[in-house]
């Protein structure tokens, strides 16, 4: 959560251009035990491209609409915490909803499009590409999320 800022600066400094912040208002976030500090519950979703001229990005405005009523999405997106059947083939410290995932997918991509996750972890990224007809990558430098990713993904076939 702090460091959304050096993130987003890296990526300037990179070329890459920001294209909106989405904030995910969590409706159920966990208590601040240590009560020092607000409760955490939002987190910011970054969305950048890298700055090239005459190279466009994608963005199903038409869709995203409809999917909200038929008003003009906004970039405040309320939704809960993991649920614990997405987490029954085990758990990664900062796994984000399905829901999440599957509304950034449609967001900026189509059908048979092919997604890049360098930093999977529980693979939510590919459940969803692989839901909504998307090929997918995805890395990782854990062999136990890559593992649980694997888990996660047959538990899908079945």
């Amino acid at each position: 959560m702090h460091n959304i800022y050096s993130v987003g600066m890296a990526l300037e400094e990179e070329g890459f251009k920001i294209i909106n912040n989405i904030t995910w208002q969590k409706t159920n976030p966990p208590p601040n035990l240590a009560c020092k500090t607000f409760t955490h519950s939002t987190e910011t979703i970054l969305w950048a491209r890298k700055n090239l001229p005459k190279v466009k990005y994608k963005f199903n405005y038409d869709l995203m609409k409809k999917l909200n009523n038929n008003k003009q999405m906004k970039d405040v997106w309320t939704t809960s915490l993991t649920k614990p059947s997405e987490k029954k083939q085990g758990k990664h410290p900062t796994q984000k909803p399905l829901e999440i995932l599957k509304k950034i997918i449609l967001a900026s991509t189509n059908e048979n499009d092919l997604i890049l996750d360098p930093f999977c972890g529980s693979s939510t990224t590919g459940i969803a590409a692989n839901k909504l007809n998307r090929r997918y990558i995805g890395i990782d430098n854990s062999k136990e999320y890559l593992d649980l990713s694997i888990r996660r993904y047959n538990e899908m076939k079945e």
